[in-house]
This record gives structure tokens, sequence and C-alpha cells, in this order.
């Protein structure tokens, strides 16, 4: 058997357990600390596994996360080096041309983790921080329907990702829309299976049927 099916038979312990197959996760946090303690761990064990590390944060913080990232005993530079570890910036990702465009992140997503395989890497540990949202511009507002995309796009993937949000920033109504679009949560830095989720087919049709009712554009996917 070669390394790579070893690599990807070996289980993921994360937030207190271990990881099954729904693997679209948001985590709620209150501080950095609370969210680090959870994350390092598992970012270094896929690191000390030769696994594909992707991370998008606020490009404020970038060296905040990298030093976090070093202080867990990370080699990052040689993870940069060889191509195992890639940390953007959301102006990068999310917000490309000053907006948001969920199709063209969705399409971004899927290549960045296909050509991850394409490369060799048994499995990619995707880390994004999604304050990004909270910003005034163009498009920002499909953040949910995108959440719930993004599950049709990520079934049946091996590749944990896991979307961050700060608790204390996002409104009740944002952090209810997250919790129907994600199989998995992390509260108190515990991951549990979500009981709010709903499959996204449904998501989405409920979603269109809405603004329907309100009389708003119906763009829905």
């Amino acid at each position: 058997m070669n390394a790579k099916s070893t690599d990807q038979e070996q289980p993921i312990r994360f937030g207190g357990t271990e990881l099954g197959g729904r693997r679209h996760i948001c985590g709620f946090f209150r501080t950095p600390e609370e969210e680090y303690q959870l994350l390092l761990p598992f970012i270094r064990e896929g690191i000390e596994r030769g696994e594909k590390a992707f991370h998008v944060v606020d490009p404020k913080l970038r060296d905040d996360h990298l030093r976090r990232m070093e202080s867990a005993g990370i080699d990052v530079a040689q993870a940069e080096k060889c191509g195992q570890f890639e940390l953007c910036n959301w102006e990068q990702m999310y917000l490309r041309d000053g907006h948001f465009d969920q199709d063209r992140m969705l399409e971004t997503w899927h290549d960045v983790l296909v050509s991850a395989g394409e490369r060799g890497f048994a499995r990619t540990r995707l880390v994004a921080h999604m304050e990004w949202a909270l910003e005034d511009r163009e498009g920002v507002s499909d953040l949910i329907e995108y959440e719930a995309r993004f599950n049709l796009m990520h079934q049946g993937n091996r590749d944990p990702v896991i979307c961050t949000y700060d608790l204390t920033r996002f409104s009740g109504d944002v952090i209810m829309g997250v919790l129907r679009t994600h199989p998995m949560v992390i509260i108190g830095g515990v991951l549990q299976e979500n009981p709010f989720f709903i499959p996204p087919e449904q998501f989405l049709q409920e979603l269109r049927e809405h603004r329907e009712r309100e009389g708003l554009p119906t763009t829905v996917k």
C-alpha cells in the first residue's frame, strides 16, 4: 500500500472527536485564542502527514496567523517552500476586483482542491476566516447562498473545510443562516453534527420561494 493511501485512511481528530464524512464545518469563536487553541493541532497534524494546508485570513492578521503557526512548532517557511502550505488574504480570494462573486469563488475552490490532489497531496485542510463578509462590498450579501452552494460542489469530498466566524461581530440572522448551511458545527470548542443543517437543494429552494414572496430578485442558482 502506498503512503498516500495510508494517509487517506488515517482518522482526523478535531474538536474533541473524529471527523466523519461530512466535512464542511462552521466554527464559531469569540476570541482568537479560543479559535487557535482548536485549529493549531488540526493544522499541525495535517502538515506532519504531508497534506496540503490552504488558509485565507484578514490581510491585517496575516503576520499574526503565521506567528501562531510557528509557535505551534510548524515550520512555515519549509511548508511554503515545498508548496504544502498556502496563505492568502481575503482580498486575493473572496474580494478579487473589489467585490464578491460566488460563482467565481466556487470555481476557485474547486480548482484549488482538485489541483492539490493532482500534485499528490492526500487531502487539503482548508481554513477560511469569514469576516470579509462584513465589509461594504458588492456581492457580500450572497454569503449564505454561497455557503449552501458550496455543499453541492463539495459533496463526497475528502477535504475538511472550516469556515471560521467571530460570534462577536456577526448578527443573529447571519449566524442562523450559517448554521443552516453547514452539516458540522464547532460550538464551545466541540465539533458536532449540526441539528439546524438543511440539505442544500432544499435550502436553495426555500431561498428562491422567500425572495419571490418578498418581491426580491430571484437570482438563486
